[in-house]
């Protein structure tokens, strides 16, 4: 099996790439892992979604491949989900792409500058519908997410933000790396842990250490299946 692993930081996914061992330096941030069971390829692409946007295209028009995983950790709105949990992101957006009108937000569904379902969208949204035989992608709880260019840290804007969006986890990749799949008609999946609760900022709160562990053993655990 080829398979891409996508990641916005080396530091997300450290100790999967420390059982990958040594690897093999490719184009555009790629580095090949290479053993009896698989091509593992691992592509770092930088925080935030235009990197993303980019060097997932890029990688996927360059190199073939059976999947592709997204891997990091992320905030939950959500506080019936745990710190530390892994999740598969199955449904993406973009919410702050559109206008202000005062004190309201116009979409750019509402601006009439995107159809509901044009391609690469649903409802207005990114939804995976990849399949995978997988036990332990199965057993992943399957939610809801956002994607935003500044991670939301004040209470009094979340709680405007989620009048808006009914939705569980924030990513500053997801949906770049959910439209880039799709438009490459790659089969996908958006594995994320949950590091905090998206609240006023207070980092003394977050569990990144735990959240990594968690996330990096369902990797490594999902390439031994």
């Amino acid at each position: 099996m080829k398979l891409l692993i996508v990641s916005a930081t080396s530091l997300e996914i450290k100790p999967l790439l420390e059982e990958l061992g040594e690897g093999t330096e490719m184009q555009y941030h790629v580095t090949r892992y290479v053993d009896e069971r698989f091509q593992v390829d691992v592509l770092i692409t930088g925080v935030g979604m235009v990197p993303t946007a980019v060097y997932t295209s890029m990688v996927l028009g360059l190199y073939k491949y059976d999947a592709v995983i997204n891997a990091g950790i992320c905030g939950s709105f959500n506080r019936s989900i745990s710190i530390g949990e892994v999740l598969n992101v199955v449904v993406d957006s973009l919410p702050e792409t559109g206008a202000e009108d005062g004190e309201h937000f116009l979409s750019l569904i509402d601006l009439n500058l995107l159809e509901q379902d044009e391609f690469p969208f649903s409802g207005g949204k990114l939804v995976n519908d990849s399949v995978f035989d997988s036990r332990l992608i199965e057993s992943l709880p399957k939610v809801t997410g956002v994607t935003v260019n500044t991670v939301h840290g004040n209470a009094q804007n979340i709680e405007v933000f989620l009048l808006r969006n009914q939705v569980d986890v924030e990513t500053m990749e997801g949906a770049a790396f959910m439209f880039s799949c799709k438009v490459h008609k790659m089969r996908c999946i958006q594995v994320r842990s949950i590091s905090n609760y998206v609240e006023d900022r207070n980092v003394s709160k977050w569990d990144i250490p735990l959240a990594v562990q968690n996330l990096n053993g369902f990797l490594i655990d999902l390439l031994n299946e």
